[in-house]
């Protein structure tokens, strides 16, 4: 039987509640399976395993009860081992790297923030700022909305210029939060926002993290902040040392 696995933990991990029911329909149960001082937090696999909305959900609700109980390696939804015998020579294997990860994060959480612009918020504060675009757009309105070529430089130059704030207003969100964490780890771009961070907070601190976005909201009103935490820290999870190229031999895929 397949295994899925949620999460590495330390052995001495506080035990899930009994009957916790993780992916599949019916729900698999969630056992652990231990080596040494680790513990993997897994149960068995449906064979036709999708990334649907309920599994996902029953993937974050296992690392969430997990994650109150202690440090949690949270791995990637579709983590999957031949068998649990597979799983244990991961962890024999991995139990350094494991370690030292579960110490680097125990107590933490992950907060993803993005950033994205008000259109018009930006497009006032970008002219604001900039004098010879103002003087344009004033020239374009006196004379009725400008000729065809007027209104393409002007749209041109205002893009550049929004661009640009797109760029430093990146850079200032995660020079504002960064103090108020210890880790900062940059997302994949994306369209719809300029900025995709991901923050380490130590979860005693986190009201200090979450005061300081509201701050950043109220400092720069152009700015649209989404703010999603506390998380498992995925961000922040090392897959450690290179596995072997024929990796269905060590058991994971």
């Amino acid at each position: 039987m397949t295994t899925y696995i949620y999460g590495i933990a330390a052995a001495t991990h506080p035990a899930l509640p009994d009957g916790m029911g993780g992916i599949g329909e019916p729900a698999r149960e969630v056992r652990a399976v231990r080596h040494g001082n680790l513990a993997a937090i897994v149960s068995d696999s449906p064979d036709d395993l999708r990334p649907k909305r309920r599994d996902l959900l029953a993937h974050q609700s296992v690392l969430d009860e997990a994650g109150a109980g202690g440090a949690v390696l949270p791995m990637r939804f579709g983590s999957l081992a031949q068998d649990d015998e597979a799983v244990v020579a991961v962890l024999a294997e991995l139990a350094g790297h494991y370690e030292e990860r579960l110490r680097a994060l125990d107590g933490k959480a992950e907060y993803n923030v993005k950033a994205a612009h008000d259109e018009q918020a930006v497009l006032h504060q970008v002219l604001a700022e900039n004098p010879e675009l103002r003087a344009m757009a004033e020239a374009n309105r006196v004379a009725g909305g400008g000729s065809y070529e007027q209104k393409l430089r002007l749209g041109e130059m205002v893009s550049a210029a929004v661009r640009a704030r797109e760029g430093s207003d990146g850079i200032e969100v995660r020079r504002a939060l960064e103090p108020c964490a210890d880790a900062v780890s940059m997302g994949p771009e994306g369209t719809g926002w300029l900025a995709n961070v991901s923050f380490l907070v130590r979860r005693d601190t986190a009201d200090g993290f979450v005061a300081a976005v509201e701050e950043l909201r109220k400092e720069q009103p152009h700015l649209e902040l989404t703010v999603h935490g506390p998380l498992p820290p995925y961000s922040f999870v090392d897959p450690g040392p290179a596995q072997p190229a024929d990796d269905a031999a060590a058991g994971v895929r």
